[in-house]
């Protein structure tokens, strides 16, 4: 019987550019005797494990490598139990919509020593590979992160998209490709003026970002046409008239349009 004390790493990988991994996480990678990674995490990330570590690559729902939440738990305690020590490789941070917090209950519960490493969120990085700042002391002083992607077996949704139509600041709707449609039905229906700057990003991060911004009254169009592949990251509100301004890099898109900065903003920004 192995007495070596395992213990579980609930790592962030970041939301796609290995370069956003933290050191923490890179040291946990390091340890690793075997790392369990969503299909989402970079693959570039397991070359920071020692040779011969196992990797088990889960693949997304419908592939062969799915492996339901359960039987991703049960392979996390099985392996602490044995003594490993366990990476569990999860895109963007562990706590916002990763599931990372089951999983960490699901420790807790069967006595599983663990520890959470957050990571960077596409929430937030992916706006500003694209030069759009989430908050902007003259735009945005508030920023409200959702999931477009509820747990199916829900009656309904518990997101309040009518006080959200209502409020002001930034919203960034995180894995909402397939909802997107009815999300911007329901924003417009409650209220959301048609005059809405949004960006999508898809792949936000890597050198296959892709973009396409405008209105929330225009973007159903461009949306069809652009066919964006997941995950995709929608960002709504005034900030998004910063993306001409503030791009840097290659991460714009060849899909985008301009749109320009209010008066109100400050000179430097205004054409």
């Amino acid at each position: 019987m192995n007495n070596t004390l395992g213990k579980v790493y609930l790592v962030g990988a970041g939301p796609g550019d290995p370069g956003l991994l933290t050191l923490k996480g890179k040291e946990c990678l390091e340890l690793a005797d075997v790392v369990i990674a969503d299909y989402l995490a970079n693959p570039v990330l397991l070359g920071y494990t020692r040779p011969g570590v196992e990797s088990v690559q889960l693949g997304r729902r419908g592939t062969p490598e799915y492996l339901s939440q359960e039987a991703i738990t049960t392979l996390m305690i099985t392996r602490a139990r044995a003594g490993q020590q366990v990476v569990r490789l999860k895109n963007g941070d562990p706590f916002l919509f990763g599931r990372g917090g089951e999983e960490a209950a699901a420790l807790a519960a069967n006595g599983i020593l663990f520890e959470i490493v957050p990571g960077v969120s596409s929430a937030i990085a992916c706006p500003a590979y694209l030069g759009i700042p989430v908050t902007h002391r003259h735009y945005a002083s508030q920023v409200t992160i959702v999931t477009g992607h509820e747990d199916p077996s829900q009656p309904e949704s518990d997101i309040g998209w009518a006080a959200l139509a209502r409020q002001g600041g930034t919203l960034v709707i995180v894995m909402g490709l397939r909802t997107f449609p009815s999300i911007l039905a329901s924003l417009l229906a409650h209220g959301k003026p048609p005059t809405t700057p949004i960006a999508l990003i898809s792949n936000g991060t890597l050198p296959t970002q892709r973009a396409i911004i405008g209105t929330l009254g225009e973007i159903e169009a461009q949306f069809a046409e652009a066919a964006l592949e997941p995950p995709v990251t929608a960002i709504i509100g005034e900030v998004v008239r910063l993306h001409p301004h503030l791009r840097w890099g290659n991460n714009g898109s060849p899909l985008e349009s301009e749109m320009p900065v209010p008066p109100e903003f400050p000179a430097p920004f205004r054409r």
